[in-house]
């Protein structure tokens, strides 16, 4: 009897679920056979950036990068986080470290010593890609998740030096100098490729105005250190330099020479408002462009280039504004000439030409662009006339000592 009275409440519930429609229908022969679609929607994978700056807001270099940072991520609606203040040391690697912890799958260096470190980050996390300004290491590294960047900052430093020999032009024809007394004085960080050809550029700008010029260079070996700066600037100007430029991120030197009535010109940013009467013009590296295109990789799966240089057509190297107040008159329309040449390669800065060492024209010169530490040279950079700067790496790798520049410290 159980077992009927079971068999019964089985019946039972078989009918009640197909009443539900939770059992399967009778199959109908007349009916069109059922197709299944399914559809596949691949989401792009978020990006979350992290960043690690060597300074901070008062380093005009660091500063440069903060506001790229912040403008990509916002036009891209990227979450960021920022690190500041972080040194060329094991920082950079527990940093980054960091970083990935609080979910950053996009992490961005921006000074030369870091590098190092987070290669060592970029070996521990592969699946984070890894993008490092002005290294040198990502094309012998070979990894997949780790990159470099910089861009053709000769061209505006050029273009620098070009304000600067119209302002020279300016003074010997008022009879404020003589030509012979054309000399030029550069503050520069440290003795490195990077800035020395950033000085070349500069000095090779000032000479295709001004071809008297001379210029002396002088070294703080610190990329931030207002008073040392300031102790550089008083330096050149103790020694006749009757205009200033630097390689060096704070306003140690500019504040210097608006005190001393010597114009100069500035590196990444506008010092217009400190020293009215005597900035000229800047140039500076516009992050941007790549901070966007290395996140849009991250996001839609794509390769990141190993090396990506900017330009003047990428829009990646800019001039502040003109300080008319201080920049010798015709200068805008020289500047508008010359950028032109530059963006359409009518214009070499690195024209063999325009150049000697030791009193010879080079016909090639055998850079260290593989930089394995060892500083031997392995790669020869000079064809059709001209230096091919950042071609063969995006890092600058020129570091001849040409005629006309004198280094008074190292």
């Amino acid at each position: 009897m159980k077992k009927i009275i079971a068999l019964l409440l089985a019946l039972v519930m078989v009918f009640a679920l197909a009443a539900c429609g939770n059992a399967p229908a009778a199959k109908d022969d007349n009916a069109p056979e059922a197709k299944t679609k399914t559809e596949t929607k691949t989401d792009s994978p978020a990006v979350k950036a992290g960043f690690i700056f060597l300074h901070d807001e008062n380093s005009t270099y660091d500063l440069n990068f903060i506001n790229a940072a912040k403008e990509a991520c916002e036009k891209l609606g990227v979450e960021y986080l920022l690190k500041t203040g972080i040194p060329e040391g094991q920082e950079c690697y527990d940093a980054a470290a960091e970083l990935v912890d609080e979910g950053c799958n996009f992490i961005f260096a921006d000074s030369f010593g870091h590098e190092d470190f987070l290669i060592q980050a970029a070996k521990e996390f592969p699946a984070v890609q890894f993008c490092h300004a002005t290294g040198t290491k990502a094309h012998t590294e070979g990894l997949a998740n780790y990159h470099n960047a910089f861009a053709s900052i000769y061209e505006g430093r050029f273009l620098g030096g070009v304000a600067a020999g119209m302002k020279l032009n300016q003074m010997i024809e008022e009879g404020k100098i003589t030509a012979d007394e054309a000399k030029v004085g550069y503050i520069g960080a440290y003795p490195y490729a990077e800035v020395k050809s950033g000085y070349t550029s500069f000095f090779l700008g000032v000479r295709y105005i001004c071809p008297s010029a001379t210029m002396e260079v002088t070294f703080t070996n610190s990329w931030y250190d207002p008073t040392l700066e300031k102790e550089g600037a008083t330096k050149l100007i103790n020694n006749g330099c009757v205009l200033i430029s630097e390689h060096a991120d704070s306003m140690g030197a500019p504040t210097e020479c608006e005190a001393n009535g010597i114009p100069f010109v500035f590196y990444n940013g506008s010092a217009a408002d400190a020293c009215p009467n005597t900035f000229i013009i800047a140039s500076r590296i516009n992050w941007a462009p790549y901070m966007e295109y290395a996140m849009t990789c991250v996001k839609e799966g794509k390769a990141i280039d190993a090396d990506w240089t900017g330009t003047i057509a990428t829009d990646s190297v800019l001039m502040t504004e003109l300080n008319e107040a201080a920049a010798a008159p015709g200068t805008a329309e020289k500047l508008a000439e010359v950028k032109a040449a530059l963006a359409d390669g009518s214009l070499k800065v690195f024209d063999t030409a325009t150049f000697t060492v030791g009193g010879q024209t080079l016909t090639e010169y055998l850079a260290d662009v593989d930089d394995m530490g060892d500083f031997q040279p392995d790669t020869n950079v000079i064809a059709d006339g001209y230096f091919h700067e950042s071609e063969y790496r995006s890092a600058p790798y020129f570091d001849i000592d040409i005629d006309g520049i004198t280094k008074i410290d190292a």
